[in-house]
């Protein structure tokens, strides 16, 4: 399956940091081998997100994968922000 910004969707289902991180990687595999995952969970006015920090072996992967993912970057590493499911409850950290 082609990655694409509407795959970062599913993102919202998963049910702990591990299984995010998880489907972050396999996602992004597709642009090169994903080299650092970091996940910081936030909360604000009764919106949750999930901040996926990555890194590629490449800035020419990691470029592809914004521009299909249309992700952004923070400093030197690729970020990826996931809108978490209403539910308070539903991530485990």
């Amino acid at each position: 399956m082609r990655a694409s910004p509407d795959r970062l969707k599913s993102l919202a289902d998963c049910g702990d940091i591990n299984s995010l991180k998880s489907a972050v990687q396999e996602i992004c595999t597709e642009f090169g081998r994903v080299t650092r995952i970091d996940v910081m969970t936030t909360a604000e006015a009764r919106k949750r997100r999930a901040l996926c920090f990555l890194r590629l072996e490449s800035a020419a992967q990691e470029r592809q994968l914004m521009r299909t993912l249309s992700a952004s970057r923070f400093g030197d590493e690729v970020l990826i922000v996931v809108d978490l499911s209403s539910d308070p409850g539903r991530l485990v950290i």
